[in-house]
């Protein structure tokens, strides 16, 4: 890669990758969320493009990142000499006339780099493969699947049909922090994706070979349940021939912080009470009001509708149908190790407590917020600390557990949402980067798109303090202009 033209300078880690990939039709990059895996492919795409092997590239990704290609990676790391188009799908139903001529115009050849940004969801239905599949056909494509744990299942339609049109592309690779979130079966249709060359047998072969399975009846019936797994070694072996791996701690010459964002779309529920907030700072749910008398106040109602709740003018709080739950999960299926979760929100707090405990089992996550009895809180951080205990997910308030405490057993901190205060976000942020870190640590904000989020995580990573920002005419550049923005993407 050395006459390449790089946009933003790789690092060692990502120079090897780029190295073990090269003119390769199939691999897959298993690398550690923070260690830039965005950017090798990006470099990629474009060493290809420029050397005439490929003329477009397919990125299908989760909701929460597949946009964030479009806003972020591909103009930070794409290099400006390459003349690039990029179109980005949309659900049918939310498709502006633009957005359907920009997705016909990307399929034709023209002079410059097409690049097709598609959520993993568009390929359990029928238009968006009939799109894709026309797409691959027409052109010579590097095909990625970003976050491939989501074609993990081999009976999801999903999976089935990016198998399907794997076939299609030029180039293919997958990427992800982990490619096992449960156990190594998940691998089969990851590297199926890439190539059938790879296992050279079905999923029931490969699922007999690596898993120790036992039959057991259940009343008239019976079935096989996997209880173990064997020949791990081998299977290790297979992947490694296809697969650069890397963590973030084997990456020396990565900064001490890594900040990176996943978008969150608003579900119509949450559009109908944000615009009716920020148009007459009043809203109307169920019978009930919520009004804000100041700008500080319509801040702190708006950012709760994008969290997912309402709090009425009586005191009582209902939940909003949202999306950001379900992008939590995302991201703690990419990350290995113990995650710190701060939360703004009572409610949120409590929320993620429940949907954690229910999804791994009530002792791998805690609560460290106001309602934590004095008696419980330094037995909470001993158990986090510990990494032998069962504790995996610190789920906490800045205001209450972002001062004093050390959670170095954690490289990851994850912002649900929050706080207006620059100094709560810079303490919750010490906490795992400190004394006793000996790993990099990566920050993830969860912003929905074009919304107050995107501001207050704006200033809080230039270090705005916002509750002296947001006073008098500013109150436009708040609550006026980020709804704006929202509109017109």
């Amino acid at each position: 890669m050395s006459e390449y033209n790089f946009k933003t300078k790789p690092y060692a880690h990502q120079l090897e990758a780029l190295k073990q990939a090269d003119n390769k039709e199939y691999y897959a990059f298993f690398m550690e969320m923070g260690t830039g895996k965005s950017k090798v492919l990006i470099d990629e795409i474009g060493k290809y493009y420029l050397e005439g092997k490929i003329d477009t590239a397919l990125i299908i990704a989760p909701k929460g990142v597949y946009r964030n290609w479009e806003r972020g990676e591909i103009p930070i790391h794409l290099p400006d000499e390459i003349p690039h188009t990029v179109a980005a799908w949309k659900a049918p139903s939310e498709m502006t006339k633009d957005d359907k001529k920009k997705l016909k115009d990307i399929i034709y050849p023209n002079k410059t780099l097409r690049i097709l940004l598609m959520n993993i969801e568009a390929l359990s239905g029928s238009v968006g493969i009939k799109y894709v599949t026309q797409f691959l056909h027409k052109n010579r494509t590097l095909l990625a699947i970003d976050e491939s744990t989501t074609i993990k299942t081999p009976t999801a339609s999903r999976t089935k049909n990016a198998i399907k049109i794997s076939k299609l592309a030029k180039v293919r690779r997958i990427m992800t922090g982990s490619p096992v979130t449960k156990n190594p079966l998940d691998v089969y249709a990851q590297l199926e994706f890439l190539s059938p060359n790879i296992t050279r047998q079905n999923y029931w072969a490969f699922k007999s070979r690596y898993a120790v399975m036992v039959r057991r009846n259940f009343g008239t019936r019976s079935t096989n349940l996997v209880v173990g797994f064997q020949r791990l070694p081998e299977l290790n072996t297979i992947i490694d021939q296809y697969s650069y791996r890397v963590l973030k701690e084997d990456c020396l010459d990565l900064p001490e912080k890594i900040y990176t964002t996943r978008s969150i779309s608003l579900t119509s529920e949450q559009v109908k009470a944000y615009e009716e907030m920020r148009r007459f700072n009043i809203t109307e749910m169920d019978g009930k009001t919520m009004t804000s008398l100041s700008t500080l106040a319509a801040l702190i109602r708006l950012h709760q509708i994008t969290c997912g709740h309402v709090t009425f003018d009586d005191g009582d709080t209902k939940e909003i149908k949202s999306n950001r739950m379900n992008e939590l999960l995302n991201i703690l299926e990419e990350v290995d190790g113990k995650v710190i979760i701060w939360a703004n929100y009572r409610f949120d707090i409590k929320k993620i407590q429940q949907t954690l405990s229910e999804k791994f089992g009530a002792d791998s996550v805690a609560t460290y917020f106001g309602d934590t009895k004095d008696k419980d809180r330094q037995d909470i951080v001993e158990k986090f600390q510990d990494k032998n205990s069962s504790l995996k997910y610190f789920v906490g308030n800045p205001s209450t557990g972002g001062y004093g405490l050390t959670l170095t057993a954690a490289h990851t901190v994850v912002y649900y949402s929050n706080s207006y205060d620059l100094e709560k976000r810079m303490q919750s942020e010490d906490r795992a980067h400190r004394i006793g870190q000996v790993n990099k640590v990566t920050y993830v904000d969860m912003i929905a798109e074009g919304t107050v989020d995107e501001k207050i995580v704006r200033s809080l990573r230039s270090k705005i303090d916002i509750a002296s920002e947001v006073m008098g005419e500013d109150v436009k550049n708040w609550v006026i202009e980020p709804i704006k923005k929202r509109k017109e993407s």
